[in-house]
């Protein structure tokens, strides 16, 4: 099949990264991939400079002109300041949907799980990812986790219809909404509300903390994953090292008009230059790539000789094992037994096939139909030394008025007055909430207890405004 030729944007990262990018860039020239290489440079040497973010201003332009990037890992140097590499690329180019096949590969590759073949879609641009943090008092620091509804929807559809695409039969959900009621409460609930659009497809859901011990022990009970930024991003990496090890697992970014190829795991610079490297993650990024580009018979083609390089026993140190691997190969001799065996077909592992697919075509999220939005009330977060409860809520009361009266404070989230426990332990951060008794509640009037309370003296660290929303409280209750 002749192909058109397609530009790419290509990165060699740190540590490893060039390493490998050489080696997969053989392959697939070796293989007859029709790209062409357009080479930016990103990660430590970038950060060193100057570029908080690790990427020249100028590399924006080739990824926004190829829409496509093939990228080894990079380094992020040590201290802070420094912003996340992939978080920003992934929230800039809108890289929404995070793609990562995690398959077994028994009995050539040791594993305890030997039919494992496992997909996880992980939502890649919210959660606790939007890096939103502040510190607040002497003791505490916030980071925000921000959980949207197309963010949601686009996700959840995204893993239904690749299950559909794939002939995959079942999607799980993962999520902790028995605790996070609302961010993850909103997740679960649509994709309850998605997966009722698609009968043919088995669905169901687990609390994440029990759902990654099963992904751990028995992964080939799931098929396909679906989950929010963070969960996704550990349960991954598990499942890719229990399927062998995490240096085979490659991941798709993929969003509406741009998408990212990449290997899961770092840039491990305590090993770059030795050529003990393993390609293949990296490789089975750049296989999802072509494959997005339309080149499915030349990624068919080349992980076919990738699982007969498996077979014959070829293994690079990371899968090598005496008695069961036969030779030891280095990151380029690995390459280049892969090249060797282009053109060949595995015997005993499954030989994948690439036809029918292509990228996702998903229906534009419209947003909701606006809710009638009433303020209620307000959360005042004050930084206060003293410890004793009692007291702030002593003082505090003074400082209500008939419009908006002190309810209840927290520390760390537990009620701690009225009727707290004195075993609780407190730090220097108390949520304060007033609430109109009548619940209706001026602007002017959450003002006014917030200016009182700054004339007072307190340190008011932050606020949140409490919202009904068609009459339904848009606040998570307290423990206590």
């Amino acid at each position: 099949m002749t192909h058109p030729i397609v530009p790419i944007t290509v990165a060699y990262g740190d540590g490893i990264g060039p390493e490998i990018m050489r080696a997969t860039l053989k392959v697939l020239e070796a293989a007859g991939a029709q790209i062409a290489p357009e080479t930016i440079e990103i990660g430590e040497k970038v950060y060193l400079s100057g570029q908080t973010n690790g990427i020249q201003a100028s590399s924006w332009g080739s990824l926004r002109r190829t829409k496509v990037f093939l990228k080894a890992p990079i380094t992020t140097p040590q201290g802070g300041g420094y912003k996340s590499l992939n978080v920003s690329m992934r929230k800039a180019l809108g890289l929404y949907a995070n793609i990562r096949p995690c398959i077994s590969y028994a009995p050539f590759v040791k594993t305890k799980h030997p039919i494992m073949d496992l997909v996880i879609v992980r939502e890649n641009e919210e959660d606790l990812y939007a890096g939103i943090e502040h510190r607040q008092t002497e003791d505490v620091y916030q980071c925000l986790k921000l959980i949207t509804r197309p963010g949601c929807e686009r996700i959840v559809r995204y893993a239904f219809e690749y299950a559909k695409q794939q002939n995959r039969k079942r999607v799980t959900c993962f999520v902790k909404d028995n605790i996070m009621k609302l961010t993850d409460g909103l997740f679960h609930q649509i994709f309850k509300d998605i997966a009722a659009q698609y009968p043919e497809i088995q669905h169901d859901s687990m609390i994440v903390d029990i759902g990654a011990a099963r992904v751990a022990d028995t992964p080939e009970d799931f098929d396909v994953l679906v989950m929010p930024n963070l969960y996704g991003d550990i349960i991954s990496d598990v499942a890719a090292q229990i399927a062998g090890s995490v240096g085979m697992a490659g991941s798709a970014n993929i969003g509406d008009q741009c998408a990212m190829f990449e290997a899961i795991h770092g840039s491990a610079p305590d090993i770059s230059g030795k050529n003990i490297a393993n390609p293949s993650a990296l490789l089975h990024g750049a296989i999802q790539m072509l494959s997005h580009i339309g080149q499915n018979d030349i990624a068919e083609k080349i992980h076919h000789a990738w699982l007969v390089t498996l077979e014959q026993g070829l293994h690079t140190a990371d899968i090598y094992k005496q008695g069961q691997s036969n030779t030891l190969l280095g990151t380029v001799e690995f390459a280049d037994a892969v090249i060797a065996n282009l053109g060949q077909s595995p015997k005993q592992l499954k030989a994948p096939s690439y036809e029918g697919s292509k990228p996702l075509k998903l229906p534009v999220v419209g947003y909701k139909k606006p809710c009638k939005k009433e303020l209620v009330g307000i959360d005042i977060f004050l930084q206060w030394q003293d410890g004793v409860p009692k007291k702030l809520g002593d003082k505090l009361v003074n400082y209500g008025t008939a419009q908006l009266e002190l309810k209840l404070i927290t520390n760390r989230g537990v009620k701690v007055w009225p009727e707290g426990f004195p075993e609780t332990y407190c730090v220097d951060h108390w949520r304060c909430r007033f609430m109109s008794p009548t619940m209706q509640l001026s602007f002017d009037e959450v003002l006014n207890v917030q200016s009182r309370l700054h004339e007072a003296g307190f340190d008011v660290v932050k606020t949140e405004n409490l919202y009904n929303f068609n009459g339904e409280p848009g606040y998570a209750a307290v423990h206590g």
